[in-house]
This record gives structure tokens, sequence and C-alpha cells, in this order.
């Protein structure tokens, strides 16, 4: 599991709604989405992959959230 992804959208919290890209943004929700759908299918079932994308798919939606918040307001 690569937890970098999810970390850096956590870290990024805190830093101004202006550097985040709704392009990026929707393209990690889908792509966490999918590694999700994966992580369930696969024999054995791979939690830890599971765990670190749901993590990222959180992580992302609120950063959409904050994103789309900022823009009404600019």
């Amino acid at each position: 599991a690569n937890w970098g992804l999810p970390l850096a959208a956590i870290f990024d919290f805190k830093k101004d709604p202006d550097i985040i890209s709704p392009r990026m943004t929707a393209a990690m929700c889908v792509y966490s989405a999918c590694f999700m759908r994966f992580a369930w299918k696969v024999q054995p079932r791979n939690m830890l992959l599971f765990a670190c994308h749901f993590t990222n798919e959180a992580a992302q939606i609120y950063q959409g959230y904050r994103y789309i918040n900022h823009a009404q307001y600019v």
C-alpha cells in the first residue's frame, strides 16, 4: 500500500484551497475507488490496500469539498 498519497492529501488540509486541482482530485477519487474495489475482490482480500485507498478517497472527497466551498466565495 502506498500511504504517501493519502498522507499528502491529509497534510494539504491546512493549506490554502487555491492550490487544489479539481481535475487531479477527481482523478484520485476515481483511482482510489477502482483500487478499493480491486482490494476487496482479490482473493485473499487485501485489507491494507483497501484501507489505504479508503483513506485516500475520504481525503480527496474532503479536498473536493474544500475546493467547491472556496470557489463559491472567490
